[in-house]
């Protein structure tokens, strides 16, 4: 039996029928899990994410340039070792703070842009209970990515927030470091890849 009304032979996706086409399947980001039993975290799980990463052929995303794609990461726990090691201020307790991914505006020109975001995040945080410890420049390297990515290329930076009082941590904490995430998109156009 050849393809099904317009979906390719490989898909699997199952035959038309009733208000169901599947023409219109299309494939979504590739997605990888890796755990161990062990119950500690280890730099050999963090390998294999990576090589679980570079295996998802999708996630090049090859268009005109082929060193140009839609960008692909690894969610990790707070790694709480590393970041006390590379901020340049105290952190609290383990489980008392929250970090999170933060894509302001980039590019030569975007400095006051880039500043004025800033200030909106950390005016969220302060309406939402929420403490800025400080900001963590993130090393990149853009000599690795295409000229179309480089140039739409946003500053990464990382948050790093406690509660006001210290008395929230774990889930409480995550509450209040999710609605900042979230006013933060909807309200400055900063968009975190994570926060928690």
């Amino acid at each position: 039996m050849g393809p099904i009304h317009g979906s390719p032979p490989q898909s699997g996706a199952p035959p038309r029928q009733g208000l169901y086409d599947p023409a219109y399947e299309h494939d979504a980001c590739g997605v990888a899990f890796v755990a161990t039993l062990r119950g500690t975290p280890g730099r050999d799980i963090v390998d294999a994410g990576l090589t679980a990463l570079a295996n998802l052929a999708h996630r090049g995303a090859v268009g005109a340039e082929e060193d140009t794609g839609d960008g692909a990461g690894i969610l990790l726990q707070v790694p709480d070792a590393f970041l006390r090691a590379v901020l340049p201020f105290p952190l609290p307790a383990s489980g008392h703070y929250a970090v999170g991914m933060a894509m302001l505006p980039g590019g030569q020109g975007a400095s006051a842009e880039r500043a004025d975001a800033v200030a909106a995040v950390e005016r969220i945080a302060a309406e939402e209970g929420l403490r800025v410890l400080g900001w963590r420049e993130v090393p990149v390297d853009a000599d690795v990515v295409g000229q179309t990515a480089r140039a739409a290329m946003p500053a990464l930076r990382q948050l790093v927030v406690a509660d006001v009082t210290g008395g929230r941590h774990g889930i409480a904490l995550d509450r209040l470091a999710y609605r900042l995430r979230k006013r933060a998109e909807h309200e400055v156009g900063v968009y975190f890849a994570s926060l928690s």
